[in-house]
C-alpha cells in the first residue's frame, strides 16, 4: 500500500528535521508552505519532501488543508495529515498497514496534545487524521474536521500508534477567535463550533459572552453528546465563579455531573469547590464518585489532572480531616506514587504519616 503524509506549515524550520525523521516511514511527504521566511521550504526539500509554496488569503485552516490534500498523488491508499510540531513514535507504518483493511475509511490513533512541566503526559485522546484519498474534504475555518461523502465513515482504532504534539509555546493563537466567530456565523447550527466559541470567550475572560454562547450550545437540538454538554456546563460554572456568582456556579457544576456522571472531571470540579469551602464530607462524596470511574475516555474531553495524583490527594485530605487516618494514608501513598517529585504531595504524605496512631 502507498502511504503519503501531507501537511501545512509556515516558519517552522526548527521542527523540520525532527518531523521529517518521524514521517520517514511514509512513502512520500507533501507540504504546503503558506509563506515562510525562515527557510522552512528549502530545508524540507533538502530532507526529501515535495514542497509547494502558496499564500492562503484570507486565511482559513480548511482551505489550507484542502489545498495540501490536493497535492497528494491520486494513487495514494492512505493519507496521513500531521503538523510539523508533531512526531510519531517509531514503528507506526507497520501497525497502520495491519489496520488498513478494505472498507475502512479512517483510522484513529493515540494523540498526546500536551505534556506537563515534569514531562508527564497531559491531555491524551484519539486522533482521526489518517484517511482514504478520495471522497473527503476539510471543513470549518478553524478546528477543521474531515467531512466524508457517503455518510458516516467506517473507522478503526489502531493500537500502538502514538502521535505526540510538541508545539512552539511562543506561537500566537490569536487568529483562532475571529475564525471561530466566522465559523459560527457561517454555520450557526453547528453545535461543535458554538461550544468551541463559548470556550474561546472563556479563555479571553469575556465571561458574559462565554455564558451566552455556551447556553446557546446547550439549547441546540443537535447538541446531544453528553461529554461536550458537560464541558459547556463546567465552563459556565467557571464563568459564574469569575463573576462572583458562586451559587449559580455550583448549580452548573451539579448539572454537569448529572449530565455526564461517567466522567471524572465534573466530580473533581465539585471536590475542588468543597475543598475550598473545607467541606470535607463533600470532598469525599465527590472525589469518590470520580475515583469509581476507572476507564479513561478516548475523547479530547478527558483531562490529565483527573487521571493523575489530584483526586487521590483530595481524598487523602478528606479522610484526614474526617478522622479516617488509615484511609487517608492509603490515598496519600497513592498520590505520592503518581507524583513522586511533587513537593506538596510529599508534604501531605508526611503530615498524614505523622498523624497515624502509634504501633
Amino acid at each position: 500500500m502507498k502511504v503519503v503524509v501531507y501537511a501545512i506549515c509556515k516558519n517552522e524550520r526548527a521542527f523540520a528535521d525532527r518531523w521529517m525523521a518521524s514521517m520517514s516511514e511514509a512513502d512520500e511527504v507533501y507540504v504546503l508552505d503558506t509563506g515562510s521566511t525562515d527557510g522552512t521550504p528549502q530545508r524540507l526539500e533538502e530532507l526529501g519532501a515535495h514542497v509547494t509554496v502558496e499564500a492562503i488569503t484570507p486565511w482559513r485552516f480548511d482551505v489550507a488543508r484542502n489545498r495540501s490534500l490536493d497535492l497528494v498523488p491520486a494513487d495514494a491508499d492512505l493519507c496521513v495529515c500531521t503538523d510539523l510540531d508533531e512526531v510519531f513514535q517509531p514503528g507506526w507504518r507497520e501497525k497502520v498497514e495491519e489496520a488498513w483493511t478494505p472498507g475502512v475509511d479512517r483510522l484513529l490513533y493515540r494523540y498526546t496534545w500536551n505534556f506537563l512541566p515534569d514531562g508527564r503526559e497531559g491531555m491524551v485522546y484519539w486522533y482521526d487524521k489518517m484517511h482514504r484519498r478520495w471522497g473527503c474534504r476539510w471543513v470549518n475555518p478553524v478546528h477543521e474536521v474531515l467531512q466524508f461523502e457517503g455518510g458516516e465513515p467506517q473507522t478503526r482504532y489502531v493500537e500502538g500508534v502514538h502521535l505526540e504534539h510538541h508545539p512552539d509555546q511562543n506561537k500566537s493563537r490569536s487568529q483562532y477567535l475571529p475564525l471561530l466567530e466566522l465559523a459560527v456565523e457561517e454555520n450557526p447550527e453547528n453545535d461543535r463550533n458554538v461550544h468551541y466559541l463559548g470556550r474561546e470567550y472563556f479563555f479571553y475572560r469575556r465571561w458574559e459572552e462565554s455564558i451566552a454562547m455556551l447556553k446557546r450550545h446547550l439549547a441546540l437540538p443537535s447538541a446531544t453528546w453528553a461529554d461536550e454538554r458537560c464541558a459547556s456546563m463546567r465552563l459556565l460554572a467557571k464563568d459564574y465563579f469569575a463573576l462572583k456568582m458562586e451559587g449559580e456556579g455550583e448549580r452548573w457544576l451539579l448539572r454537569a455531573a448529572g449530565e455526564a456522571p461517567h466522567l471524572r472531571e465534573p466530580w473533581l470540579d465539585l471536590a475542588d469547590l468543597y475543598y475550598h469551602r473545607e467541606d470535607w464530607h463533600g470532598v469525599l462524596w465527590a472525589v469518590n464518585r470520580a475515583l469509581a470511574i476507572t476507564q479513561r475516555p478516548r475523547t479530547y474531553i478527558s483531562e490529565a489532572v483527573a487521571w493523575g495524583e489530584h483526586p487521590w490527594d483530595l481524598a487523602s485530605l478528606g479522610y484526614y480531616y474526617t478522622g479516617q487516618l488509615g484511609k487517608a494514608l492509603e490515598a496519600a501513598q497513592k498520590a505520592a506514587e503518581l507524583a513522586p517529585d511533587e513537593p506538596r504531595i510529599q508534604t501531605n504524605l508526611q503530615l498524614i504519616q505523622a498523624a497515624q496512631p502509634a504501633g
